[in-house]
């Protein structure tokens, strides 16, 4: 029966965003992510593909769509925090993989690539993500011999034009792997990064194509990291190391007006209260509790719900292929102390936050995207899962390569000799 009413509920919301503009979902569990908190039995009213309201009425205009969710949980649709979404499908895939970018001459540093130019809405990984709750997500670089992994860019997971902020931060790793490819030790590292920072904050303007430049920036690094040292580019450092992450705060003093971001932060919680002074909000995988490099020796479950009672603001979403396991990591940071306000917060509202696209995702505001996840229950429980998602006001089919694969094998009887990966799934 539950399977029907499911079944049901998806098909109710598949033909609405074909005929109908306006949506209406009805009597579930809302938790908007704004100042209006979470709401019992309330309707969401989507129009135009944007957030109209959110109340407790159950007057329902004739020319919305009625979807009803008593019973059911209803959240913004989630914000993966740190992917690489839209630019790989398989690391070793023969052709071109665009998260890695090996020796280009228009930059030293790896500051001015740019991945905007690069996703592919096509990904088959975007319905894998998108089908457990995933609407956005932040995605970049995931393997370059530079020091910055480029540009990275806020995308839709779910559109055709999935471009929702380009340029949106830039990732810079200052940890073990980063100190062995900067002359093998972090003595020399931090000097060179001093030296690039100090060169784009000390010059005026940038050379033009006509002027002698001898800089250790190129012209097009330069721009970029002229953009971070005013603030307007988050710089996403990554470190796990307590050494290293005081040589984060201490960047920070000598460069205030830098918008940083740490990631990674398995040994954040030694230094939760110095980070929330400094504003410097974390993202990471809570579920990181034994060491994976000496980097990380003091690695800890309580990491998550060690910051959240410092004040420090929390996103959890990290890597490409298993983005849409952030729930699971959720929970498990909840069983270990992080409230679930927080882990809810570091999935949705903190993330969008973060890279500055809070007025458009990761909240059920008025005048927001209307990305919505309609789930079973609690989205912090493994059992819990997306029943219907929207992204923009329209219902996603629910269906990825995943389910396809389940659909075709679920009950395969061979009653001829065709290889079974020869029939349709639907025989």
């Amino acid at each position: 029966m539950k399977k029907l009413m499911i079944a049901a509920l998806v098909s109710a919301a598949c033909c609405s965003s074909a005929l109908a503009a306006n949506i209406a979902i009805v009597g579930g569990k809302v938790h908007t992510q704004t100042e209006q908190g979470v709401i019992d039995n309330a309707t969401v009213f989507i129009k135009d593909g944007k957030i109209e309201r959110i109340s407790q009425s159950s007057d329902i205009p004739s020319n919305y769509e009625r979807i009803d969710a008593n019973g059911k949980v209803v959240t913004p649709g989630l914000v993966g925090a740190m992917t690489s979404l839209g630019l790989v499908e398989v690391a070793s895939w023969a052709g071109i993989v665009d998260a890695s970018v090996n020796n280009a001459s228009i930059s030293n540093t790896g500051a001015a690539f740019d991945v905007s130019y690069a996703i592919n809405p096509d990904s088959t990984l975007m319905e894998v993500s998108r089908l457990e709750g995933i609407t956005s997500a932040a995605t970049t670089l995931s393997n370059t011999d530079h020091l910055f992994q480029g540009q990275g860019s806020i995308i839709s997971v779910g559109a055709e034009a999935p471009l929702l902020k380009p340029r949106a931060f830039i990732v810079l790793d200052v940890g073990a792997s980063a100190a062995k490819n900067s002359g093998g030790s972090r003595a020399s590292l931090w000097v060179t990064l001093q030296y690039l920072f100090d060169e784009a904050k000390t010059l005026g303007d940038i050379p033009t194509p006509g002027d002698t430049w001898q800089g250790l920036n190129t012209r097009a690094d330069l721009s970029v990291l002229k953009k971070v040292l005013a603030g307007d580019i988050p710089l996403v450092m990554e470190a796990n190391r307590k050494s290293d992450i005081l040589q984060i705060l201490s960047f920070k003093d000598r460069y205030p007006q830098t918008n940083i971001v740490l990631m990674g932060g398995a040994q954040a919680w030694r230094v939760a209260d110095q980070l929330a002074k400094a504003n410097i909000p974390v993202i990471i995988n809570p579920e990181m509790n034994l060491p994976s490099s000496f980097d990380a020796l003091g690695a800890s479950m309580e990491n998550a719900a060690r910051l959240e009672a410092a004040g420090v603001t929390l996103a959890i979403g990290m890597e490409t292929h298993n983005i849409r396991l952030a729930t699971q990591h959720a929970g498990n940071a909840v069983a270990n102390g992080l409230s679930h306000e927080a882990a809810l917060a570091s999935l949705t509202s903190n993330p969008a936050r973060i890279f500055g696209v809070q007025d458009s995702v990761g909240s059920l505001r008025n005048g927001a995207r209307a990305d919505v996840v309609i789930w079973s229950g609690d989205p912090l429980e493994v059992t819990e899962y997306a029943e219907q998602v929207f992204v923009n006001g329209e219902a996603v089919e629910m269906r990825s390569r995943q389910t396809d694969l389940r659909d075709r094998y679920m009950n395969y009887q061979n009653d001829d000799s065709t290889p079974p990966q020869y029939i349709e799934p639907n025989q």
